[in-house]
């Protein structure tokens, strides 16, 4: 049995061995999500569940909420509030509905429905549907992107396949813009329902300096890189994530 002292520096080093594994989680994350416009949740979601399920959805809630704003305040210029109404507005019932999701399944189901989730968005992804961004598809994409954010924080690709076609200024600075309320909307929810409280608030604290470190990476850098080969990159480590979370539900 070990001494005291060295239980508890042994404690620490973990703390701090996981800490440096989710911050960089995030920072490829915020990367993404930086150079597309969505994605990291869609990343970092499964893995740092597989990491902590504490993670999951609270913190990184928080780290999304902040990244929006940075990318709002950065976009600014173009986004149409007219257009994001009726999303905002199926948004909340389906946050409702995403609470009421954490409240009745365990951990483990929780994990294969994340993994499910981020499937779904790269397969979704990957077609060529095109749909064209009307008020009752806005409003039922903010639906069913509060249902998947608030539960599993995975609530970008809904809106995101609504808005794919629209000029790559004007989606990013929609979808953070819609995210912020989103945002809020399910910390709303997570906080009665247990999964987000001062606990939850001092693990996403460290995450944030890495969010910011890929914001200014990907602001800086991404306009290097073709902007199919960002999405395409992307989409395979969202397929891997998705997959590691669904094989942590059988294992």
């Amino acid at each position: 049995m070990l001494p005291s002292g060295c239980a508890k520096s042994r404690q620490l080093t973990d703390v701090l061995e996981t800490t440096l594994i989710a911050s960089a989680i995030i920072f490829v994350g915020a990367i993404v999500q930086t150079s597309i416009g969505f994605g990291l949740a869609i990343i970092a979601a499964p893995l740092l569940f597989t990491l902590s399920a504490d993670y999951v959805p609270g913190p990184i809630t928080i780290v999304a909420l902040a990244l929006s704003i940075m990318l709002t305040l950065r976009h600014r210029q173009n986004i149409a509030l007219q257009g994001l109404g009726a999303a905002i507005v199926g948004r909340v019932p389906g946050s409702v509905a995403g609470g009421f999701l954490l409240v009745w399944v365990d951990a483990k189901t929780l994990s294969l429905g994340i993994g499910l989730s981020v499937l779904l968005a790269v397969v979704v992804s990957l077609t060529r549907l095109r749909f064209s961004p009307t008020p009752g598809r806005m409003a039922f994409a903010g639906f069913v992107s509060g249902f998947m954010g608030t539960s599993t924080s995975i609530g970008g690709p809904p809106m995101a396949l609504l808005l794919q076609h629209e000029a790559a200024g004007a989606m990013r600075a929609n979808l953070s813009a819609f995210f912020i309320v989103s945002c809020l909307l399910s910390l709303a929810v997570q906080i009665p329902a247990g999964f987000m409280g001062w606990r939850h608030f001092f693990l996403a604290l460290p995450l944030l300096p890495a969010a910011g470190l890929g914001y200014w990476v990907a602001d800086r850098y991404a306009h290097r890189f073709p902007q199919h080969y960002i999405r395409f990159v992307s989409l395979g480590m969202c397929g891997l994530s998705g997959i590691t979370a669904m094989l942590s539900y059988w294992l």
